[in-house]
């Protein structure tokens, strides 16, 4: 029986490996008329499904898709100007398109931040195939925090494992689940 959810595209049907010799490719906005496009010029590092409020999602997912690269491997080819910081407060200066909305790319300006230096991509927005397979699932029971029902989270769970992505919280997932119901009732996102 097929799950009544989407976790991502690019993992629903299964997790398709990376090749060893890929060396980038480009990213596209969803825009019909000049898309902002990004020239990555390394292969993805770190790829997973990400189940936080901050990243861009496909409409319909559970969870967004994301990778690094080096920073100096991204560079915007076609239409910087229509790229917008999303959060200028956040710790990740997610770049995106202002006419379609996707995020093209994420950049960390603290130079004293663990991840300095990668810049962080999603992957399907590449015509390229090869990019780096996802390996595992992050903020898992933020879901809950984007209107999740927190009694699906044992399915949800358990399809990412079944899909091979070992599902990642802070503490333990009951826990985690609760206190993220917490802050999804407090801000609407969830009904009491």
């Amino acid at each position: 029986m097929a799950a009544s959810f989407s976790i991502h595209p690019s993992v629903d049907n299964g997790i398709q490996a990376g090749a060893d010799n890929f060396t980038g490719g480009t990213l596209v906005c969803k825009c019909a008329q000049d898309p902002v496009r990004v020239q990555i010029d390394a292969q993805s590092a770190f790829n997973h499904v990400c189940g936080c409020t901050k990243c861009w999602k496909p409409k319909g997912a559970l969870f967004s898709m994301i990778a690094v690269v080096p920073r100096d491997k991204l560079r915007v080819t076609e239409h910087a100007e229509k790229l917008a910081v999303v959060d200028p407060k956040a710790a990740i200066q997610r770049h995106a398109c202002s006419q379609c909305g996707v995020h093209m790319y994420g950049r960390i300006e603290n130079t004293a931040h663990p991840l300095y230096g990668f810049d962080f991509i999603h992957t399907e927005l590449s015509p390229e195939k090869g990019w780096s397979a996802p390996q595992f699932a992050a903020f898992v029971s933020s879901i809950i925090e984007s209107g999740t029902d927190p009694a699906i989270m044992g399915e949800v769970r358990g399809r990412l494992e079944g899909l091979g992505l070992e599902p990642y919280d802070c503490l333990s997932p009951p826990l985690m689940d609760a206190i993220a119901t917490h802050t999804a009732k407090a801000s609407g996102a969830l009904k009491s």
